[in-house]
């Protein structure tokens, strides 16, 4: 049967709502018979910006309400950023379509200083991500980190109102939002590798909805698609969430996948990479031998102190 009518889970904020919207312009420009719906739901993360995601369960809160809403038939589809999507999905739901990759870094924001480097001596840095963290103060032991919580437009307010010195923010969520001009520089993926998934955007429903899932197949964009199963592959290997310090980044050329990870400690003064290549249909397994490399090399022991 035609699907005819689409509804998407989507969190509330100007960011997840202007990501869902460029979903429902690409399907309803392939499906020119499809009306679209969006069904804004404001998640428990979302509620709790006076604690840290650690405290409240994780980035699995981004999704779990949208998850639900799937699950009960008020939603076919849901949209992600795929950093924010838990290494393991609830029971009966997948994740078929992922579109390309927007940039995947991280940049320095600052209203004072060009580049991270640049920053004075115990300057406030703001990022809530155990996985920057950790990766900046391996560059810079001296900083000051600070957990910097919210949606971009608050963490910008707070930097605005001189609360830090800089911030850091993935560079896609910017891009996306129109907000290049606050941007003073990237990080090199060497200075802070990306989180599994960054800057692609997935797709989520439920396994048994065929109909949906005929409608949004187009969608899929295979290399991306290609290089965050590895990625995953990686941290679900290591178990691997929001609250530990763990990066994974995949590249192709040609039909070759390169996939860099990492795990760090606390402090930063321990930094474990490796990096696995092979075919693009061994994403999966270079995602699993990067992670038992980085566990021979003792990340197990790090992680730990996280848990």
């Amino acid at each position: 049967m035609t699907k005819r009518h689409l509804v998407i889970a989507t969190r509330e904020s100007p960011l997840a709502l202007r990501q869902a919207e460029s979903v429902k312009q690409l399907l309803m420009t392939h499906h020119p018979h499809l009306s679209v719906e969006l069904l804004g739901i404001t998640t428990q993360a979302d509620k709790r910006l006076d604690v840290t995601l650690t405290e409240i369960g994780g980035k699995g809160l981004f999704v779990k309400e949208l998850e639900e809403a799937l699950l009960d038939g008020r939603a076919d589809i849901a949209v992600h950023s795929m950093k924010d999507v838990p290494m393991e999905l609830p029971p009966g739901l997948c994740l078929p379509v992922m579109l390309e990759r927007d940039d995947p870094r991280d940049v320095f924001v600052s209203n004072q200083y060009e580049t991270f480097m640049q920053l004075p001596h115990r300057a406030v840095l703001g990022t809530a991500s155990a996985r920057r963290q950790t990766q900046l103060l391996a560059l810079r032991s001296d900083l000051q980190l600070h957990s910097l919580r919210g949606n971009i437009n608050t963490r910008l307010n707070r930097l605005d109102k001189n609360e830090f010195n800089a911030i850091i923010l993935a560079a896609a969520g910017l891009k996306r939002l129109g907000l290049t001009s606050r941007i003073r520089s990237y990080l090199s993926i060497e200075q802070s590798l990306p989180a599994a998934g960054q800057g692609a955007l997935g797709i989520e429903c439920r396994e048994d909805a065929h109909s949906v899932l005929a409608v949004i197949a187009d969608l899929n964009h295979l290399p991306t698609y290609q290089c965050v199963t590895a990625e995953r592959a990686m941290c679900r290997r290591l178990g691997g969430g929001c609250k530990l310090p763990v990066a994974a980044y995949a590249q192709l050329h040609r039909d070759e996948l390169t996939l860099h990870g990492l795990v760090a400690n606390r402090n930063g003064t321990r930094v474990l990479r490796v990096k696995h290549g092979g075919t693009t249909k061994q994403a999966e397994d270079i995602g699993i031998r990067a992670a038992e490399e980085l566990l021979q090399q003792g990340a197990e022991q790090i992680l730990r102190e996280f848990l």
